[in-house]
């Protein structure tokens, strides 16, 4: 089992090469700093969107949605929002932003970069992950970006547009217009053209190594400070990578009654590291972006260390 999971991270090398490379053009001001909101923008309104839409397209919708394993992902992951809601308005005491963004970091995974290849080759099939990603993008997403642009509102017009008007905002983003599209033309056979969805899958492919690019452009930029950025910062990263996991894998077993490699595959799923999507939401609405480009890139690391363990935990 562990030289399984070292021949997983072995074939996560691309990821570590495409990050340096952004750090490596950050640190030697090949590209300034700046650049990464142009790179994280165009994987947030192009590149993501387009690699969504096809995935959805061609899933097996039927099969992908087990009650029991979705549902009680989804309902064990609304409570660590609501927690962590809680601890960071009434304990750090962040803005709705601040907030916001810890609950992205802390609850969704990132599924384009790491999930997708680990759960590939440890399982052999990494569409357990497509509800996943419909049920962050269309339910957690749209919360988050309600809030981000609730606050954007805020600031540039002196008073807010309502939640209504930001909801939305939210649900009008590229990420969950192909999202909510994918599945719509999935449900109801919509003949798309071969060339679209040829053309989608081909800037798809760049949502990744662009987001990737942008966040290592960042941090060979302005650094990367192994001191806490924010007071919470390392029990952040402790939620995403030990708290979360658990409480799902309690739950999943103890309350909805998963066991075996169905368990297994949603509790890995849940120990991921932060979303890659969350930095980039840092950079579009102005957040805080070191706490957050810190959370993804430290829980990553954590995450990968932690992953021989979670796996022979988890073994039947």
């Amino acid at each position: 089992m562990i030289g399984a999971v070292a021949a997983t991270l072995a074939k996560l090398a691309p990821v570590l090469i495409v990050f340096s490379a952004g750090a490596v053009f950050g640190a030697r001001k090949v590209l300034a700093g700046e650049a990464a909101k142009a790179f994280s923008d165009f994987a947030f309104l192009f590149a993501i969107p387009a690699y969504l839409f096809p995935k959805l397209y061609h899933a097996n919708l039927g099969a992908l949605f087990a009650p029991a394993a979705v549902g009680g992902y989804a309902a064990t992951a609304i409570l660590t929002l609501v927690l962590m809601a809680i601890f960071g308005k009434w304990v750090i005491g962040a803005n709705a932003s601040g907030v916001a963004l810890r609950c992205m970091c802390a609850v969704q995974v990132n599924a384009a970069y790491f999930a997708l290849p680990v759960l590939d080759f440890l399982f052999g099939d990494a569409s357990a992950i497509f509800p996943i990603v419909l049920f962050q993008v269309c339910v957690l997403t749209v919360i988050v970006l309600t809030v981000l642009e609730h606050g954007r509102s805020d600031e540039e017009a002196g008073q807010g547009r309502g939640v209504w008007r930001a909801v939305g905002s939210a649900l009008s983003t590229p990420v969950v217009v192909a999202c909510t599209a994918g599945v719509l033309a999935n449900l109801v056979n919509l003949r798309v053209p071969e060339p679209v969805l040829e053309g989608l899958e081909f800037a798809g492919a760049a949502a990744s190594p662009v987001a990737l690019f942008a966040l290592g452009l960042h941090v060979g930029t302005y650094g990367m400070r192994w001191r806490p950025v924010a007071r919470d910062e390392y029990l952040l990263i402790a939620v995403k990578c030990l708290a979360f996991p658990l409480l799902m894998w309690a739950s999943l077993h103890y309350v909805f009654g998963l066991q075996g490699s169905t368990l297994a595959m949603f509790v890995v799923i849940a120990a991921m590291p932060a979303p890659q999507n969350a930095f980039i939401y840092a950079q579009r609405y102005d957040g805080e972006i070191d706490l957050v480009a810190a959370a993804v890139v430290k829980s990553t690391v954590v995450t990968a260390a932690l992953l021989p363990i979670w796996m022979l935990a988890l073994a039947p």
